[in-house]
């Protein structure tokens, strides 16, 4: 996808903050709007269909968390990527973006250059949207890498893209002893910075959703994470 095509939503309190990071995009060649709250962006959202948001958490009217939980129950979004953008660095803040169903996080202060890109790492996740894949089956479970889907028993699942790739990395590898280095290395890229306890959030996360089935299932054939 051309830079030109991709859009990218902005969503802060801070005027200062949208004209500064917006310039910097745009002149990057992304298209670029605008929202002030979290009622804005899901309106903005649901209209423009954006490949990427950077949404901030401390906002009045709603805040980034209930704005990215109300995002994640919009089928055209579900590959949207969403990345934080924060000064708030306490673990706990971190653990509640990524429960929301974000993919990443970013903290402020940050410097336009930097900030460029760590977009640009972002959305070089695009790219596999592209690839052609075969539906893989493990027990009862179907995952179609290519439309991001999950068939339980006949159920879909509906996972955010971060935990839908960690789910697909488990799935795929029999046998494989993954180290924390590595799953963050395969899932988030070794350009994008997130916290330690990431992978444990995602982990308990999936266990959620899909059930310790398929965890016992992986482990019986093999699977492990190290560590």
């Amino acid at each position: 996808m051309k830079k030109k095509d991709i859009r990218i939503l902005l969503v802060d309190d801070e005027k200062d903050i949208l004209e500064i990071v917006g310039y910097n995009l745009a002149q990057e060649g992304y298209q670029i709007s605008t929202a002030s709250n979290g009622k804005e962006a899901i309106i903005k959202a649901k209209k423009e269909l954006p490949q990427l948001i950077i949404l901030d958490v401390m906002m009045p009217e709603m805040d980034g968390i209930e704005a990215c939980e109300n995002i994640r129950k919009i089928p055209e979004l579900q590959d949207t990527i969403i990345t934080f953008l924060t000064a708030r660095s306490e673990d706990y803040s971190q653990v509640a973006g990524f429960d929301a169903g974000a993919d990443d996080y970013i903290a402020k202060p940050i410097k336009p250059k930097v900030l460029v890109s760590k977009v640009k790492a972002l959305l070089r996740r695009l790219k596999s949207d592209t690839k052609p894949n075969s539906t893989l089956t493990v027990g009862n479970i179907e995952i179609n890498r290519e439309e991001y889907k999950i068939i339980n028993n006949g159920k879909e699942i509906v996972l955010p893209r971060k935990e839908f790739e960690l789910f697909y990395l488990l799935a795929t590898k029999p046998g494989k002893v993954f180290t924390r280095e590595e799953i963050l290395d395969k899932v988030w890229g070794n350009e994008v910075v997130v916290g330690g306890r990431t992978i444990d959030v995602h982990i308990r996360k999936l266990r959620e959703k899909i059930g310790d089935d398929f965890f016992k299932t992986i482990k019986g054939v093999g699977y492990k994470i190290e560590f």
